[in-house]
Parts: C-alpha cells; structure tokens; sequence
C-alpha cells in the first residue's frame, strides 16, 4: 500500500477512497477548490485546476482523479494543468472515467475490457479525451464504473415514488458505491494492476425489473412504461472486477437498495 495518495477532485467517490486509505494508515491529500469542508484526517490541497497553479503540489506516491466532465468543457486543460504542478509523476494513478463511453453498443452481448470504447454523445467524447490524456500524462489505470448508486444517491427511488415513466425495457448495469471505493484500492494496491477495469457488479437487470422491486418495497404503484420504450442499453461482464476484488459487498440491486430503504427510510410519496 501506498504511504500518501493525493484525490483530485475529493466528491463522495474520493471521500470514501480517503476513508479506506485512512484506515489502512496512509496519508491522504484532498485535491478541491475549497477543501475547507473535507475531513480533518485528510491534509487540505486548495487548488483550481482551471487554470496554470501558481505554486507546486505536494508530492504522492499515488493519485486518483475524480473529476467530473462537462459538455462544455474538456479534460485538456486541467490535467495539463495537474501534470505541471506535480513536483513528480505518483508511482499509481487511477483515473476514474465511465462506463457511458461504450454507448454505441447494443445489449446483444456482454461486453468486457477488450471492447474499445464506442462514445456517441458529447459527454462520452469528453471522457474519452480524459482516458487517453490520463495515460499519456501519467500512465494511469483507467476505471469505467456504471451507474453509481449508494446513500444519498436515491434519483431513482425518488422516480418510484413520484410514479414518474421509465423504460422498463432498458438494460442497465450499476455498482454499488463502496465496491467503486474498494475497486480504486485495489487498483491503487495492485502489484500489476489492469489498465482498464469495468466497475459494474456483474447483475445487470432492465430498469422496469428494478423499478418493480422498488416499488414493492415502498408500497407504490410501479411506474409507468415511457411510450415508445425503445429497450436500450448495454450488459457488462464483470468477471475482471470480480477477479481483482474476490467478492463484492453489495452484490446486485436488490441488497444495495433494500440497505438504502432500511437505512433511510423515504418520506410521503408525492403528488
């Protein structure tokens, strides 16, 4: 294990990295442009990757990068800007992308870390920029995860509940956020670590079999089917996850949604 890692950009991702860190006794070094709020175990970085930094980071022995993309916005210009203000290049770095850059698949098959990306929006396009300047810049490991849900990330309960339509057909693959945590670790800890995992757990499901399931634990009425429902989507094979992880904490959605309703019950549905 590394004896200091420096999280650039530090949201809900990289707190939880940082608390494993932690625990494990390394230093962690939290990268915002106000870290005031960040843990006080973390050491504080206040910087604005928008522009050049005037002054030198601190050194790490590794790194993970957790910014968020924009449409408008490009992946060039802050990690050039990361890359000069690093006084040397971290032994590790994880850059934290998406699963959404293999789009322009269908769900007529499982597909692994051998399938190259295929973006169709702006967004995707934008991530994929950021996987190619990761490894040029800093030789990182890239990290895909799917749809990241955990406490505090309760969009699609909240759907359920106001009976908003869904395409029950779409295919969908999602990772729970504390094995996104432990799957950055690992990455991190690895002796030979991929240079491209897939975060999903390996239970894809279509969304109108998980809106059901939820439903039926809130007592509501399952969501309406949108008109058309196209049945799009993509199915990831997560056996390269599972391989470096030995198990996941939260298997598919039904255990990480029922801890999430047990935890924090939701209010009245509603209107």
């Amino acid at each position: 294990m590394t004896a200091s890692t420096l999280l650039v950009g530090c949201g809900r991702v990289g707190l939880r990295v940082g608390e494993l860190l932690g625990a494990g006794g390394d230093e962690v070094l939290g990268l915002r442009r106000d870290p005031s709020s960040l843990p006080p175990t973390f050491t504080h970085v206040a910087a604005d990757l928008s522009a050049p930094l005037s002054v030198a980071l601190p050194a790490a022995d590794a790194m993970v990068i957790t910014l968020a993309p924009s449409v408008a916005a490009s992946y060039r210009e802050p990690l050039a800007h990361l890359a000069a203000a690093l006084p040397s290049l971290p032994r590790r770095t994880v850059f934290v992308s998406s699963t959404r850059v293999l789009e322009g698949y269908d769900a007529s098959r499982p597909l692994t870390e051998a399938d190259p990306a295929r973006p169709r929006s702006d967004r995707a396009r934008v991530l994929v920029e950021g996987e190619q300047l990761a490894r040029e810049l800093f030789g990182a490991s890239i990290l895909r995860p799917a749809g990241i849900y955990g406490p505090g990330r309760d969009l699609l309960i909240r759907t359920v509940l106001e009976g908003r339509p869904v395409e029950h057909d779409r295919r969908t693959n999602r990772i729970h956020e504390v094995d996104l945590a432990r799957a950055i670790v690992a990455l991190l800890s690895a002796p030979e670590p991929p240079a491209l995992l897939h975060a999903a757990d390996g239970a894809p499901a279509r969304l109108g079999e998980v809106v059901t399931h939820l439903a039926q634990r809130l007592g509501v009425p399952v969501p309406p089917r949108v008109s058309p429902d196209p049945g799009t989507g993509t199915v990831l094979d997560a056996a390269a996850l599972h391989e470096l992880l030995g198990h996941l904490e939260v298997p598919d959605f039904r255990a990480g949604y029922d801890a999430m309703l047990e935890d924090a019950p939701p209010g009245p549905r509603r209107p």
